[in-house]
């Protein structure tokens, strides 16, 4: 482990982004260790990491951000250099049902990598780095005109928001009070492979494939600013490598579409890789009673991260979002894996007798 020049911790990395960032880390750095923590609850499938599994500069560990002890275990063995911390519960509707669930994987869960992090690193922080992962949701909600900005004030609507917020200000006063030295990012909704389906875009592919119906909360007039994966990955390690301590940068694809017309559009792309009459798909579209505190409009203002360390987004939409379905009906066996929750075996298929 001497042998690399940095070690870092990714926390989520079994996930959505966090995969995305874990493979794009471990391609592009070898002489960086990667070391993905995740608990591999529902939303964790390390079948999105098959790819890099075997590589020599990178290592999966099973853990809960809220266990101090097994967090304490991982710095001493690793001395971490950095910790980017994706992990978090993110669904708002589960947010809505349970909030403490939230409150403790996205609140506590930080501030115990917090503690760990001035724990290790003492008082010589040079060199070392927390990035924290953060939502555009908690900003609130816009109406039909402005952006979210960088000095926008927080105004979180759901649970799953306030828990972020609340999460984004323990990381900053950890920053102030105690010299940590932090980025962090705040990103807006993203697409692309892998991604669970229980989210937008991926269950109305899902839907759409299997003629089942497809649920569009209240009118679908909800607008949110759509920002392909691998780009979000792309602008992490642009902020890893370049942002500036105890800065925050948001991360948006300039990308805004009503709920409604995205799923026309994803209709309409549907129906062409199906062969089917055009229009099919649409009649398929059901609304239904809209979630409570459900916000009008996202939408972020990128423009300091594109000015300051000159990322900005690789593809239009229509085009990443073919690219996302291509994926999703080329890789039938992880979508059948996901849904029927066969998934969740392949880690104790793989790593129980290590």
């Amino acid at each position: 482990m001497n042998t690399f020049s940095k070690k870092i911790m990714i926390t989520g990395g079994a996930g959505f982004i966090g995969s995305h960032l874990v493979r794009l880390f471990v391609n592009n750095y070898p002489a960086y260790l990667v070391v993905n923590l995740d608990a591999l609850t529902y939303a964790g499938n390390l079948e999105n990491l098959r790819d890099v599994e075997g590589r020599v500069n990178y290592v999966f560990e099973k853990g809960d951000i809220l266990d101090e002890a097994r967090i304490g275990e991982l710095f001493g063995k690793y001395q971490f250099d950095a910790v980017i911390h994706l992990a978090a519960e993110s669904h708002v509707d589960r947010s809505i049902k349970d909030p403490l669930a939230f409150v403790r994987t996205n609140v506590l869960g930080t501030v115990t990598l917090l503690n760990a992090c001035r724990q290790y690193w003492g008082k010589d922080m040079k060199g070392k780095l927390f990035y924290h992962v953060s939502t555009d949701e908690v900003y609130g909600s816009l109406g039909e005109t402005g952006f979210f900005t960088e000095e926008t004030a927080y105004d979180p609507r759901s649970p799953y928001s306030a828990s972020k917020a609340s999460s984004d200000h323990f990381v900053m006063a950890y920053h102030h009070t105690y010299g940590l030295p932090v980025v962090m990012s705040n990103c807006s909704n993203n697409y692309g492979s892998h991604h669970f389906p229980e989210k937008l875009i991926p269950l109305m592919i899902n839907n759409i494939k299997n003629n089942k119906s497809l649920p569009v909360y209240g009118k679908g007039e909800n607008v949110r600013d759509w920002l392909f994966v691998e780009d979000h990955a792309r602008a992490i390690d642009t902020i890893f490598h370049k942002g500036n301590i105890g800065d925050k940068y948001n991360v948006g694809g300039f990308n805004e579409w009503k709920n409604i017309d995205l799923v026309h559009l994803l209709c309409r792309i549907m129906d062409k890789k199906l062969g089917r009459p055009e229009g099919s798909s649409a009649k398929l579209i059901t609304y239904v009673t809209d979630r409570p505190g459900h916000d009008l409009r996202y939408a972020i203002d990128a423009t300091k991260l594109n000015r300051e360390l000159g990322w900005k987004p690789s593809l239009q939409f229509e085009e990443g979002l073919e690219k996302t379905v291509d994926w999703y009906l080329q890789n039938e066996e992880w979508v059948r894996h996901v849904t029927s929750g066969d998934y969740q075996h392949y880690y104790a298929d793989q790593y129980a007798k290590r």
